[in-house]
Parts: C-alpha cells; sequence; structure tokens
C-alpha cells in the first residue's frame, strides 16, 4: 500500500521503469552531439558549452591514463564548485576511475584520514589548499597532485583583475612541485587525444562520499552510475510542471561534494537538460546576489540557512534585488521554519519544496508536491519509485500504523551500493526484510500521516547538522580527549536560530590539569574544519553515564534545553 501516490501532482507517473541503462557520460556525449554550443555551466559571467566540457573532460581523462590510471582507481577532488570541477569528474569517469569529492575546509589531518581510507592515487586542488595537501602527501598513498586556479574559467576582463588585484593577496599563486602539474597543462597537452577507450557501465562506481552512517563514524558511501541518471530522472519528473528544459537555468550555490548537489541537482541539469549555474561560496551572499541578477535563475537549491541569510540581506530587505526570476526553490538537509517559507515565497512568487533524502539513499528522496498540498513539517512525499516504511526502532522489522513514530527505511532504484571497504557497517545499514531488495535503515525517527506524508521527529543517531553539514560528535570527541588537560569529553547538537544546530562540548579536565574554553577551541581549530569546533564548551565535574560506564548524551541536551 502506497498512500502517497494519490496526492503526487497530476502529472507526475507514480513510476518511471524501466531506467534506461544509461549514465551522465552518456547523458554529456548527446548533449555535446545535439546542440554543443548550448551552455552547460554558468560561473562568474561566463560560460562553458556542453560541446567544450565534452572536449576538455575527454582530454581530461587521456591524461589521466597516460599517467597510468586505470578503472577502479580512485581521484579525490578538493575544490569548490567551478568548472573544473566538472571537467575533472568527468574526466575521471571517462577514464574508468572513480570520484572522491572532498571538503574543502577539511584540515590536513580530516584530508590525510580520507584520502588514506579510500586509497586516493591522484588529487585534483585549488592552488588556495595545495600546501595542505602537500603537508600530508608523503603519509598517503597520493602519487600526483594536479593543480588548479579559480581565474581559469573567468571571463577575461575578470580574470586580468583577479591576477592583479587579488590572486596573490589571497593566497592564489602558488609555486609548484616539480613532480606535480597544471590542470591546464594537461589538458593542452592532450586536447588532441583519443578518449581512453574504457566503457563507462551503469554499474560501474562512479562517486565515493563522505557520511556518517548510523554510527557517527565517518566512512564512504559509494554511488554507482546508475544512481545519478535514475536520481535525475526522477526529480525531473517531479519538478517539470515549473521547469523549461533547455531554457531555465539551475543554480547551484551548495558544495558538490556534498550529496544533495552531486547527486541530486547535477543530474538534474544535465537530464533535463538545464544550464547550471555554479557557486563557489554560498556564504559570499553578495556575489550569490550578483549571480541571481547575472543569470537570472528559475530553480534555487539551497539550505534554511541559506534562504534565511538572503531574506536578512540589507539589499533585498530594501527591494534593490529581484528575485521574481525564480519560480522553484528546493530546501534540505535541516528543517525549514514556516515563517521562512512564507517570506521567501513572498518575495520571489517561488514555491519552496522541502524534501530530504540521505547520503546512502543517494538522492531517493521524499519532496513536497510542486504545485499540491504542502505540508509545514513535513519532508512530503516519496517520489517515484521510492519506497518508504516506518518500522518499530528496535528491531526495524514491524511496520507501524500512520501517526506512530518508528525508524525510516528507504527503498529504490538508487541507494548506495557499499561503504567503501567496510562491510560490517554496509550489512547493518542495508538489510533485507523478506523481499526482494535491502532497505536503507537511516537511523531517523519519523511518522507518516494517513496520506503517506512523512514527519521527521528526531534522529536514532547522534549525528548533527550545521547550517546542513554534517558532524559527528564523536569525531570531535576523539579530538578534546587527546588533549593532556581532558579527562572526558562528550559532544552533541544544541539549537541555533541561524544553523540550526551547533556543537557544544561537556568537558571534564583531569585534576592536576587546567584549560580554558579558548585553549580547547585553539586545539580543535587545528584539528577540524570550523564548523566542527564547539561553539560552546562547559567544563563539568562528571558526566551523566549508564550503569556500564557510557556518557548519556540525551540527559546532557535535555539539560541544555531546560
Amino acid at each position: 500500500m502506497k498512500p502517497w501516490l494519490a496526492h503526487y501532482d497530476p502529472d507526475v507517473a507514480p513510476s518511471l521503469a524501466p531506467y534506461p541503462d544509461a549514465t551522465l557520460v552518456d547523458a554529456l556525449a548527446d548533449l555535446a552531439r545535439g546542440g554543443g554550443d548550448r551552455p552547460a555551466l554558468l560561473f562568474k559571467g561566463a560560460s562553458l558549452s556542453y560541446g567544450a566540457l565534452e572536449t576538455l573532460s575527454n582530454a581530461f581523462a587521456a591524461a589521466l591514463a597516460a599517467d597510468g590510471v586505470r578503472p577502479g582507481d580512485r581521484i579525490a577532488l578538493l575544490l569548490p564548485n567551478c568548472p573544473q570541477f566538472l571537467i575533472a569528474q568527468f574526466g575521471i569517469w571517462k577514464a574508468g576511475a572513480v570520484v572522491v569529492p572532498l571538503n574543502p575546509i577539511y584540515t590536513e589531518r580530516e584530508l590525510e584520514a580520507t584520502m588514506t581510507a579510500v586509497g586516493a592515487s591522484r588529487i585534483v586542488v585549488l592552488t588556495p589548499f595545495y600546501t595542505r595537501i602537500k603537508n600530508i602527501q608523503a603519509r598517503t598513498g597520493l602519487r600526483r597532485v594536479i593543480a588548479t586556479s579559480i581565474k581559469e574559467y573567468l571571463p577575461p576582463l575578470l580574470r586580468v583583475l583577479f591576477t592583479l588585484l587579488k590572486e596573490k593577496k589571497t593566497g592564489h599563486r602558488i609555486p609548484l612541485a616539480s613532480e606535480d602539474v597544471w590542470l591546464q597543462t594537461l589538458l593542452e597537452t592532450h586536447r588532441l587525444s583519443p578518449r581512453p577507450a574504457v566503457t563507462v557501465r551503469p554499474d560501474d562506481r562512479a562517486v565515493i562520499l563522505s557520511s556518517g552512517g548510523t554510527t557517527g563514524t565517518p566512512k564512504g558511501a559509494v554511488g554507482l552510475h546508475r544512481h545519478y541518471v535514475a536520481a535525475g530522472r526522477q526529480l525531473l519528473e517531479w519538478t517539470k510542471s515549473a521547469l523549461t528544459p533547455g531554457t531555465d537555468v539551475i543554480m547551484l550555490p551548495l558544495p558538490l561534494f556534498h550529496v544533495y548537489a552531486n547527486v541530486g541537482v547535477q543530474p538534474l541539469a544535465f537530464v533535463a537538460p538545464a544550464p547550471l549555474s555554479l557557486v563557489p561560496n554560498p556564504r559570499d551572499i553578495a556575489d550569490l546576489l550578483k549571480t541571481i541578477r547575472q543569470v537570472k535563475p528559475a530553480f534555487f537549491n539551497g539550505i534554511p540557512t541559506l534562504y534565511t541569510a538572503i531574506l536578512n540581506n540589507p539589499a533585498v530587505r530594501a527591494g534593490k534585488v529581484s528575485l521574481r526570476s525564480i519560480k522553484l526553490c528546493f530546501s534540505g538537509a535541516s528543517a525549514l521554519m514556516a515563517e521562512t517559507k512564507r517570506q521567501f515565497e513572498e518575495a520571489t512568487g517561488a514555491r519552496i519544496v522541502e524534501g530530504y533524502s540521505l547520503t546512502e539513499g543517494m538522492m531517493a528522496c521524499c519532496v513536497n508536491p510542486v504545485k499540491g498540498k504542502n505540508k509545514i513539517g513535513s519532508i512530503g512525499l516519496p517520489l517515484p519509485d521510492v519506497e518508504v516504511r516506518i518500522v518499530d526502532a528496535e528491531r526495524g522489522e514491524r511496520d507501524l500504523p500512520s501517526g506512530e513514530v518508528g525508524e525510516l527505511l528507504l527503498r529504490a532504484p538508487q541507494y548506495m551500493a557499499e561503504y567503501w571497504n567496510n562491510p560490517a557497517e554496509t550489512a547493518d545499514t542495508l538489510r533485507t526484510h523478506g523481499d526482494s531488495g535491502p532497505w536503507v535503515h537511516t537511523g531517523d525517527l519519523a511518522y507518516m500521516d494517513e496520506e503517506g506524508y512523512i514527519f521527521l521527529v528526531d534522529r536514532k543517531k547522534d549525528m548533527l547538522k550545521t547550517s546542513g553539514l554534517q558532524v559527528w560528535p564523536r569525531e570531535i570527541e576523539e579530538v578534546l580527549s587527546a588533549h593532556p588537560a581532558v579527562m572526558e569529553a562528550s559532544v552533541a547538537g544544541i539549537p541555533d536560530p541561524l544553523k540550526g544546530e551547533v556543537p557544544k562540548a561537556w568537558i571534564v579536565l583531569k585534576s592536576d590539569r587546567t584549560a580554558t574554553e579558548e585553549d580547547l577551541r585553539a586545539f580543535c581549530r587545528e584539528r577540524l574544519a570550523p564548523y566542527k569546533v564547539p561553539a560552546q564548551i562547559e567544563f563539568r565535574k562528571d558526566l551523566p553515564k549508564t550503569m556500564v560506564g557510557k556518557v548519556l548524551r540525551r540527559v546532557l541536551v535535555s539539560e541544555e534545553r531546560r
């Protein structure tokens, strides 16, 4: 029984099966053949056509093959949203290799751990991040570092101004070690080389995305090429009443290292097709608004904190920036407040639809209808061919009636193939319950109403999200516990009006040592990305524990909220 089907928009099919045996590599090739001069990517006032993206990614694939890359090799990307990300990604896929997108604000410690875990042999890195990679290269399996400058795909005048005024001052001008190479050099050297004779199959591994899973320990979720096509087709079916393929611009301020942008928005742009406007730094609201003026997007993708920041911008509040080109907005990663939705829809005339997925689901989504009923607080209805169950949270086997809270399970044509080199965690997350195909155990608690709308209640896991970014308490606790003055540490998320949640640490110091809040924050800043550094630190004589000595995070959080 699928009660949600009765509440689909009239033009949305309940199923899209059978899904084509195709990849985004095939989609790009078709677009390059059928109209290669049409814009694929928009960036800072410049554009890159489908034909150019096809040619440049072919050249990069040839360069990788010449350097010894073989199918199945893992190649990392340490890049913001920029054309080089897509050029490198498609080139890696055409060489038969697997893309490992990394968060550009990761510390050396985090980068080393991730690249060692996946065995990345090469990395494409933006120049300001180059030194971080070189500092850890000897302790990883990295054989080659490929560097690129943000200026490479800027329009001519902006590129000259960047070179003269910003490049050196902002850390973008670097000397390259003799064993490393510039991306542009590779593209020029291999511009006439044939694409490697590698067949990219739908069931080949395409990507490894970082996730905390249900246990809170960072791990790599493996996505296949067919997952991108399935997600793209489902999202296009859901949004087709609001989007005009070929002309409507999809704006992407969300980072491409995250599943939301990588397996959600990106495939929609190539399946629709629609030009994709790339925003490298969504925190720069002035630049974001400038881009909106330039490209006049029809589809905007964000998280609640971004919508709030736009609404609170002085230029927007003064009516100096028009948002009226926007027809449809997608909001995910954390709960959207009703007032934020109301104000943004009033400012744009657009519809914000709130949705939900997770890295393990590879954008097997629940989303509110584009035209039909949106329920405040709901993550919406399962997309075509996405199945949902609410089961008892203890064993995960008994289906619960509408209105009763349990664990949310997902199943779809796309969900992660595995956690990289982690069969135990894979088996715990992907479980078969007496019928065909495993279910993704999300670890999230939810209920379904009688119409099939899903409402998230709480997280079974301890992972928190700050501005939509996943934070795993255990990782922060491990860093804090390494400080010589710390005896015990516990971390949990506490509410924040701007970021949704922020990490707070409760600390018990050793009796013969002292440390201040700033001491511990400084210690964390050296070892963690900024958003993982505790926003608050509370010193205590002891921590609440179970009989076997496990710290009770829920008690700490409960005390915080009194």
